[in-house]
């Protein structure tokens, strides 16, 4: 029995070292394709790029508004969508486990009970002559093991560890939408407010107005049209009204969506509060590959395609199993336990893959597909990131020059305004004048709170497309 350990271990220990070897000679390890980023993935010409970039600072550096920040926070503790990214590491987790445990060999134990009787009209059952029972009782243990000759375990288990960091990647990426949601919600939601004030004031106004067209309709200096145009143009604003409480509304049910609670009013600030961080740096565009969640687990998602392909390369070459078993066998009890129910086998197989060759190279070249697919993703992934990055920048860049347009536009509309008016009251102007210098005012007022909300959505755009938001 010590000599027949022996050789299992010198077999094993012989194996092991085969293994490493070819190991190495067979499996190849993988590598970044190059020129995947290109140095003018961004269009910079706006604003320069240096050498830090605003995606390594905490999304708490960035929304300093209490509120906001408390409104993110709870979205990170309770959104489902983060929850079932949890769920996903965890089942990636492990299958990683078992990936590694592939190395060990497999062992089972346990006792065992057989029952056999021939039959009569067999050759045996005429040659005893009578029908015989056996019970047979058995403790048998059974040890099996492949040694990793070409590295498929290897590669394998790296495709699988692949998995697990791109599930780790998508979980980041889920922080950084959900970071990049809430606090675009939350500007918008005071950009309504503020829209909705400018309405309720435009209302009270108007209906000032229309006072005043009646008065000037009694006095003959205006026709009954005048009244009901002025009087149109107050439901107009109305509904303005009922239209913003309903988009409040709506995005209110969002947002608490977004912080896995039932439907509520959301606490806010005011839009003239927020601060928008001016100094915006970019970083290179390579840092992309470390920044984006996105990235990184299209290139995670590639690497687990590479190893893949390693292990069904490894499918053409002959696979070396060792099996063995041993333990206790009796016809009865009494004797279950003794020296000489003691038995054990031992067989060493190298087996070369023949028959079934065209089925293992299908499989290779399906793999070496699947590669290619996710290299190109890989690549289409980082020219988006590069597109996202340079839409925002241009967005951001422009936004001061065209509020600034849009004030000058609105000072010239309330002017109209003012001076219609005063032409109206002296009977020198036609009251469509007025009304239309009055549509014009508020469409200004409004377009010149959207673009407020445009500047401060750009910066989150831009926060995130260069891979902020998670950390």
């Amino acid at each position: 029995m010590k000599s027949l350990l022996n050789i299992i271990k010198g077999i094993t220990f012989s194996v092991a070292i085969l293994g490493a070897v070819t190991s190495c000679m067979a499996r190849k390890e993988y590598e970044r394709p190059k020129n995947v980023v290109d140095e003018k993935l961004f269009r910079t010409d706006m604003l320069p790029s240096d050498s830090t970039t605003i995606a390594n600072v905490s999304w708490k550096e960035i929304f300093t508004d209490p509120i906001l920040q408390k409104h993110i926070s709870k979205a990170l503790d309770n959104n489902l969508d983060i929850r079932i990214a949890l769920q996903s590491i965890n089942s990636a987790e492990a299958y990683l486990k078992q990936s590694k445990a592939a190395y060990e060999p497999t062992l089972t134990v346990g006792p065992g009970y057989s029952f056999q009787t021939q039959s009569l009209n067999t050759q045996t059952g005429q040659l005893f002559g009578e029908r015989r029972y056996i019970n047979q009782l058995d403790i048998t243990a059974s040890l099996g093991w492949e040694a990793d000759l070409w590295g498929k375990l290897k590669a394998q288990e790296k495709a699988q560890l692949a998995t697990y960091l791109g599930t780790v990647a998508a979980h980041r990426a889920v922080k950084s939408d959900l970071v990049a949601s809430i606090a675009s919600a939350y500007y918008q939601l005071l950009t309504f407010d503020d829209q909705k004030r400018i309405i309720t004031e435009t209302i009270a106004v108007r209906e000032k107005n229309l006072e005043t067209t009646k008065a000037l309709k009694v006095a003959g200096t205006v026709t009954e049209v005048a009244v009901q145009q002025s009087e149109a143009l107050v439901f107009n604003a109305k509904s303005l009204l009922i239209d913003m409480d309903t988009q409040i509304q709506l995005l209110e049910n969002t947002m608490s969506l977004l912080m896995g609670e039932p439907s509520h009013t959301i606490e806010r600030s005011t839009l003239r509060s927020q601060q928008v961080p001016v100094d915006l740096k970019l970083g290179y565009p390579a840092q992309l590959l470390a920044n984006r969640p996105d990235v990184m687990r299209a290139e995670y998602n590639l690497m687990n395609t590479f190893e893949l392909t390693n292990a069904a390369k490894a499918q053409f070459y002959p696979t070396l199993k060792i099996t063995g078993s041993g333990g206790i066998q009796s016809l009865d009890i009494d004797h279950l336990f003794s020296v000489n129910s003691l038995f054990a086998s031992v067989v060493g197989g190298l087996a070369q893959p023949i028959l079934n060759r065209r089925a293992i190279k299908t499989n290779y070249e399906v793999s070496l597909a699947n590669q290619e697919t996710a290299y190109l993703n890989f690549r289409k992934t980082v020219l988006t990131a590069g597109k996202e990055v340079s839409d925002a920048i241009r967005v951001f860049s422009v936004q001061d020059s065209f509020i600034e347009l849009k004030q000058k536009e609105l000072n010239a509309y309330k002017n109209s305004v003012e001076y219609s008016q005063e032409l109206v009251n002296y009977g020198m102007a036609n009251y469509l004048e007025v009304l239309n210098a009055s549509v014009n005012s508020l469409n200004a007022e409004l377009n010149i709170s959207n673009a407020e909300y445009s500047k401060m959505k750009a910066a989150v755009e831009l926060y995130q497309a260069l891979g902020g938001g998670w950390k």
